[in-house]
């Protein structure tokens, strides 16, 4: 792999493809999509499979000068290489999701998707400050035409809505970018991780950064948009909307807020605790009184990111490990469950629960799946979803027991509206003939949830091989954050002492393992 830029071929590949999709026909378009996503994916195992575990932090480098100081710069560590490969993983089925939905336009809306893929990967990929933002805000442009064109009866309220709601937070951040590379003389974003801002500026660029990061998240209480893109986007929409780009808020508290601004971090760790703890409850409360399936799936994802938040701003390394395997495992059950919603969409053109009952007579195969994917939703021992929740739980106890309290809560509250929720679509009386009447899983269904079921399983089982790429890269983090600690209700008083970090990079660079020694256990 020596030399060869894989991640500019990752970001050519839809790009031509794209093109294409443009100029031929339906058919032609679909066939084109998927096989160029399919080659992306591809391309991602590669990737994968090439990253050196034990090697440098940042791995696949290129960099070209293009004009006024602005790079063209990518390269990756762990935890961008595993959302690059959810981004690529997740894009095939969101194409063959709309092979037979999508009858108008198809060339534009595969075209839509490709541009997607290239944005997302440009995200998670982009080492220069500007070009991530490009990336970051080109994103919203793709899913606004996807909710406005190919969605439902109130799409355009939708599609403005979320344009809106996303792009007003990143103005602040591209205010805060500026003065960044003002004070730093830089634009290089490995080389801003280990910069130390002044702690009076850092208050008020991690404000900027956080307008946007929340939003895009979301985070309560500005996660309105969320419930209304979700039910209005076509089925693939959904899946990516909430498989990815949720995960760029995620991935931007990781990238920039955490490490650029540790004691702004830890300043406003009572903040992040706060808005996690009301997310978790009051999404959750209003979750169990949806009528429409999209849309308490919507909602179940604004609680699942808040335990991501709260992860992330535990300042520990089972906090930080416990939200990108949250981030990793709500990618894959949250699209499943949009690709369940819209495999009976696709058969009786509803998302009213009451519509439904007992598919499990008439659909046992799409009700093994379906439970499946709603037990990977609330933790069950065994999927995806129980790793990502006791880590993550693990990491925030040490902050706040308080805190830890709450989330729980809400974890109970989703099991109970995700049960009710299969009870009332697969269990039951079969109230209407037509619901009673809908055909099992076909081919193309079973390929498209099949790959996800086997993730999720995977992920539970065995956890170690998402985690080892990303360990490293969170020790480092940690090590960084080890010099700010929380203040206030919000101090750590439990758990191992801080100098636990930095022993445990120098462990892991000795033995190019993330587990401590005998002696730090």
């Amino acid at each position: 792999m020596d030399g060869f830029p894989i991640l500019s071929v990752m970001l050519g590949v839809p790009l031509v493809a794209a093109l294409v999709c443009l100029f031929v026909g339906a058919n032609g378009a679909r066939w084109t999509a998927l096989v160029a996503t399919l080659a992306n994916l591809a391309l991602g195992v590669v990737l994968w499979l090439n990253y050196d575990v034990g090697g440098a932090q940042w791995q696949f480098q290129e960099s070209q000068n293009l004009f006024a100081g602005f790079k063209y710069a990518l390269g990756i560590d762990g935890i961008a290489l595993m959302l690059i490969v959810l981004s690529v993983f997740l894009m095939p089925i969101c194409i063959l999701a709309s092979w037979e939905s999508i009858q108008k336009r198809v060339g534009e809306y595969m075209a839509a998707f490709l541009f997607m893929e290239l944005l997302m990967i440009g995200v998670f990929a982009a080492q220069d400050l500007f070009l991530f933002y490009i990336f970051f805000e080109a994103g919203l442009i793709p899913m606004y035409l996807i909710i406005g064109i190919w969605g439902g009866d109130n799409r355009i309220y939708a599609s403005y809505k979320f344009f809106l709601y996303t792009l007003f937070g990143s103005v602040l951040m591209l205010i805060a970018m500026l003065w960044m590379a003002n004070q730093s003389g830089t634009t290089d974003i490995p080389t801003l991780m280990q910069y130390d801002f002044p702690v009076g500026a850092q208050t008020w660029l991690w404000l900027a950064f956080f307008a946007s990061f929340a939003v895009k998240m979301p985070m309560w209480p500005v996660h309105t948009w969320l419930p209304d893109a979700h039910v209005q986007a076509p089925t693939a929409g959904s899946v990516i909307l909430a498989g990815v780009l949720l995960k760029m808020g995620g991935y931007g508290f990781i990238r920039f807020s955490l490490p650029m601004f540790p004691e702004a971090s830890a300043q406003f760790v009572w903040l992040i605790l706060g808005l996690s703890m009301a997310a978790v409850i009051i999404t959750s409360l209003i979750a169990l009184v949806q009528h429409d399936m999209k849309k308490l799936i919507a909602y179940s994802s604004v609680a699942h990111m808040a335990i991501v938040t709260a992860g992330l701003f535990a300042f520990n390394q089972q906090g930080l490990e416990g939200a990108m395997v949250m981030m990793l495992s709500h990618g894959l059950v949250s699209g499943a469950l949009f690709l369940c919603v819209g495999v009976i969409y696709d058969r009786l053109h509803t998302r009213e629960i009451d519509r439904y009952g007992g598919l499990s007579i008439n659909m046992p195969r799409y009700a093994i799946f379906f439970l499946l994917f709603t037990m990977a939703s609330i933790g069950l021992p065994g999927t995806s979803g129980f790793v990502a929740e006791f880590l993550s739980l693990m990491g925030i106890y040490e902050v706040s027991s308080v805190a830890t309290f709450v989330l729980t809560t809400g974890i109970i509250l989703g099991a109970g509206y995700m049960l009710y929720l299969y009870r009332r679509v697969a269990f039951g009386e079969q109230k209407n003939a037509d619901a009673a009447a809908m055909p099992d899983l076909n081919m193309r269904e079973y390929i498209m949830l099949t790959p996800i079921a086997a993730a999720v399983l995977w992920m539970g089982v065995y956890p170690e091989s998402f985690l080892a790429p990303m360990r490293q890269d969170i020790a480092a983090l940690d090590a960084r954050l080890a010099r700010a600690e929380p203040a206030g209700d919000a101090k750590i008083e439990a758990g191992p002492p801080r100098e636990k970090a930095a022993n445990y990079i120098e462990y892991a660079g000795d033995h190019g393992e993330g587990h401590e020694s005998e002696g730090e256990q």
